[in-house]
């Protein structure tokens, strides 16, 4: 019970983070420049230039009958979540909007900062499970209505006809150019904190000498190696597959490795979005280890 207390604090204070950095992108960098990047703050950018109120209070008007519609679909508690997200991502867009801009009349700079610090708040969001609602729970509406078009058609119709709304509010073309800057750099940094800066990559080692080449890895190399046989189609002989993980900075050595004992070998490398288990990132959750951590602690004092 402590620890889901203790977890729940921990997202929502994720969530109020998330959302002080979201509504510093938006009022700081890209609302100075007129950059209208999509979703719903993108919206409320376009509405607030013919509605003399708050952007946050635009954001909340326009999330509400998207929570509304959508309470059947997604379920009371994933919608007060959303609400209460949405509330406080109202919040902080009304006060982030007396904070003076920290780029102006600069549409690069603009979309590269606002980008950069939007992608990290939506990380913060999908990394704790959190959400505002927004185009993208609007397009799972549509899709199950009408299951033939995927969601992100969906969301991406939707975020491209709020950007081309844009530039023909502020009459700029170059709103569209700003708005793929911000596409592009938030996609990127979104996927940075979920996942991590420890890149990694899976090794595929095709060999008429596995043993010689997996035996020498095992020996000079601090990754462990999985042994598979396979036939080559186009021989029919036989052919061992070594597969590995490695370190970006270690791929250049396996390189060197690998060809000096097989010139001949077949190596196919591939990123990987995120590694667990011994030597990478702990296979356990932080929530996991508490866990383990308080069950100890328990036992501990029971026997005491």
């Amino acid at each position: 019970m402590k620890l889901e207390v203790k977890r729940e604090i921990k997202r929502y204070i994720m969530m109020v983070v998330a959302c002080c950095l979201y509504a510093f992108s938006l009022d700081c960098f890209l609302v100075p420049n007129n950059i209208v990047a999509g979703g719903i703050s993108g919206l409320s950018v376009v509405l607030a230039n013919y509605i003399p109120i708050s952007k946050g209070v635009i954001i909340i008007m326009c999330n509400i009958p998207i929570l509304l519609i959508c309470i059947k679909q997604e379920g009371i508690k994933f919608t007060i979540n959303c609400l209460i997200t949405t509330g406080v991502l109202g919040l902080m867009t009304s006060l982030f909007e007396f904070i003076p801009p920290v780029v102006k009349d600069d549409g690069i700079m603009g979309a590269v900062f606002g980008g950069v610090i939007q992608g990290v708040s939506i990380g913060i969001f999908c990394k704790y499970r959190v959400s505002s609602g927004g185009t993208e729970l609007l397009g799972r509406f549509l899709h199950n209505r009408i299951p033939a078009i995927s969601i992100p058609i969906f969301t991406g119709t939707l975020d491209g006809v709020i950007v081309i709304a844009g530039a023909v509010v502020f009459r700029n073309i170059q709103n569209v150019l700003f708005a793929l800057i911000v596409i592009f750099l938030a996609s990127k940094l979104t996927d940075m904190v979920i996942t991590g800066l420890n890149k990694s990559k899976i090794c595929y080692i095709i060999t008429d000498k596995a043993d010689m080449v997996g035996e020498y890895l095992i020996n000079h190399s601090p990754r462990g190696v999985t042994k598979m046989d396979g036939i080559g189609m186009y021989t029919r002989l036989p052919k061992g597959v070594l597969m590995t993980v490695v370190k970006a900075g270690q791929l250049t050595e396996l390189r060197e490795m690998v060809s000096d004992l097989d010139p001949q070998a077949f190596i196919i490398v591939s990123d990987t979005s995120e590694v667990l288990g011994n030597g990478f990132k702990n296979i356990k959750s932080e929530d996991m280890l508490e866990h383990e951590k308080l069950k100890k602690s328990n036992k501990k004092n029971t026997s005491n």
